[in-house]
């Protein structure tokens, strides 16, 4: 069931004769907040997406029971999804050689990889190579957006300004008062639910109601207060109280699995790019769609060395096709937006589009994650189910290292994601020992007495964390794919350990019981948080975008997404993105205007 009105359709005429103002490509955070912004400013603007246009609504089905699943969820025989060994042990490419008709990242393993199975790529068709890297890729309308976990976070001068606080790196050419009024308009025209903390490190969004704690949780948010720090409920990318500007959207009702890994809302109270972003965008008259459009090159005027469209192959006939256009924005996610910046090579720029410092690719950044705790919270057990499915997420507790003293061993931070109550499906079973009626009565007095809760640190940015082009492997396509040079450090390694720590000495204090702790670190790019590669900066010799995200070599090239981060923060990036984009997409748009473009 869906209460979302039809959208748009997608089956356009699409005139690649004509020259577009602008051509996108990608449909993700940034691809659909560039179309949202460029479109409503009057421009007209040429969307290519490398996937299909899913049902997604018959792809996701969040509210339907695990027992009305033939398969309880599993995708059909022939369909595999990677595991933490296979990452840990092999070398990418992962999929070759296999016996499996069809390969996915580790995503598609969570449990419910039926509902992901056409929205994740099939690894063996986007094979990589180099070091070990989980990458995970989503080629739909609307990308990864369709499945995101939801926190919606911002960033704050602790971070804009890493260097100055903590003298690490480099700081970002703009501050928080640059993006501030950006991540105002994100949350009025996407809604995001959460309360007011007053932190400077965590700065508050103007929020819709948030989501209720659990007993456990509301416990623990009480013992953290006198450690000096916040357990404040999950700051969700999801409308509670309904956004009457958008017909795409629903408010959240608490019904769907949203527990359920991987997530997705089939009724998009969830923030999704297709409903909160492009279907309004379409509804303008200004946005034209080609999907299953990838793209391989940005094209240059040989006169001017300006870009002058796109190069992309048709996924289904193989079929070469331009596409024309006054500027290029480029927004095809972090690590394939450098990929294609470094495809696009020509006697102007033969480093490839933009990479005159030579630091396309480089920079490379994201989170740490795998160290987390379990508690018991013993006052729970036996007690009667409470209804806590449905919920977008349970809490989030903000960095509290290096903020004012010093902590050995490493810089910067990381924050944790966790939740308590009762689920779904009762975690606890697994690892339940007997059977029979006793077995059943165990779980069921065990069930809702549990809290976990994981930890997400900043991955520092180095130069020699880098991706480049593989000189010999190619995708199903015949495009060069990208080659990984990229591990954690020492930083990493050593805050890792304290996670741990910090975790146990949270609940414990909290008189919960630690019942299980989690030390590994897992495989570089688990948290689907990929960041750097096109980074901003002031200095053209060392940077390849200026703040508004634009290319200091190319004027008419901007790049939106997260490729322009100078650094990765340990906050979730999404709403970062979309805050960046739209005032870089402000600007084109008036810059455009003035003809300077």
């Amino acid at each position: 069931m869906t209460l979302v009105r039809v959208p748009p359709p997608l089956a356009q005429d699409v005139d690649l004769s004509k020259t577009y103002d602008a051509v996108i490509v990608g449909s993700g955070a940034a691809g659909g907040m560039a179309a949202h912004v460029l479109t409503t400013r009057g421009l007209k603007v040429l969307m290519l997406e490398a996937g299909k246009k899913l049902p997604i609504e018959q792809e996701l089905r969040s509210m339907q029971w695990p027992y009305d699943h033939a398969r309880r969820g599993d995708a059909p025989p022939g369909y595999h999804a990677l595991s933490f060994n296979e990452y840990t042990i092999r070398t990418p490419p992962y999929a070759k050689n296999s016996t499996f008709k069809h390969v996915m990242s580790y995503v598609g393993g969570w449990g419910g990889s039926d509902y992901v199975k056409n929205i994740l790529v099939d690894e063996k068709d986007h094979p990589y190579t180099g070091t070990k890297y989980a990458w995970v890729r989503a080629r739909a309308l609307g990308g990864k957006t369709n499945i995101w976990g939801r926190l919606a976070l911002r960033l704050s001068d602790y971070d804009f300004k890493g260097k100055t606080h903590d003298g690490y790196g480099d700081d970002w050419p703009i501050s928080y008062a640059d993006v501030e009024p950006y991540y105002d308009k994100v949350d009025l025209y996407l809604g995001i639910s959460g309360v007011k903390e007053n932190l400077p490190h965590l700065p508050d969004s103007l929020f819709q109601r948030p989501n209720k704690l659990t007993f456990g949780e509301v416990r623990l948010r009480e013992s953290l207060k006198k450690m000096g720090r916040v357990l404040t409920p999950y700051r969700a990318g999801v409308t509670t109280d309904g956004l009457k500007h958008n017909r795409y959207r629903s408010k959240c009702y608490g019904r769907g699995a949203c527990d359920r890994r991987p997530g997705g809302c089939d009724i998009h109270a969830v923030f999704d790019s297709p409903t909160g972003l492009i279907y309004p965008a379409m509804d303008t008259g200004n946005l034209t769609i080609r999907t299953n459009s990838i793209a391989h090159e940005v094209l240059v005027d040989r006169n001017t060395g300006k870009a002058r469209g796109i190069g992309f192959i048709d996924s289904a006939t193989h079929k070469s096709y331009e596409a024309k256009a006054k500027v290029v924005i480029v927004a095809a996610s972090t690590l394939e937006s450098a990929r294609l910046l470094l495809l696009s090579r020509s006697p102007q720029h033969p480093n490839g589009i933009g990479n005159s410092s030579g630091h396309v690719g480089h920079n490379f950044c994201e989170h740490v994650m795998g160290p987390g705790v379990t508690g018991l919270v013993k006052d729970l057990v036996g007690k009667p189910p409470t209804l806590d499915d449905g919920r977008p997420g349970g809490f989030y507790i903000p960095r509290f290292r290096n903020l004012k003293e010093r902590q050995p061993g490493f810089v910067r931070g990381y924050g944790f994601e966790g939740s308590g109550g009762f689920s779904i499906f009762p975690g606890n079973a697994m690892g339940t020992p007997g059977f029979g009626a006793q077995f059943k009565k165990e779980v069921r007095d065990h069930a809702g007495a549990f809290i976990g809760m994981g930890a997400f640190g900043e991955v520092l940015a180095r130069y020699e964390n880098y991706v480049d082009l593989d000189p010999d492997a190619k995708d199903a396509w015949g495009i060069p794919v990208l080659r990984f040079h990229y591990q954690f450090g020492d930083n990493e390694r050593k805050m890792c350990e304290d996670m741990v720590v910090a975790g146990r000495e949270m609940l414990e204090a909290a008189g919960i019981e630690v019942v299980g702790t989690d030390e590994k670190i897992l495989t570089e790019g688990w948290s689907i948080h990929e960041l750097g590669t096109a980074r901003m900066g002031s200095d053209p010799k060392t940077s390849v975008l200026n703040q508004f995200q634009q290319s200091h070599d190319v004027k008419n090239l901007f790049v939106v997404d997260g490729s322009s981060h100078v650094s990765a923060s340990c906050q979730n990036p999404t709403w970062t993105i979309m805050a960046l984009a739209w005032r870089s997409c402000e600007h084109l748009a008036d810059e455009f205007r003035k003809g300077t473009l």
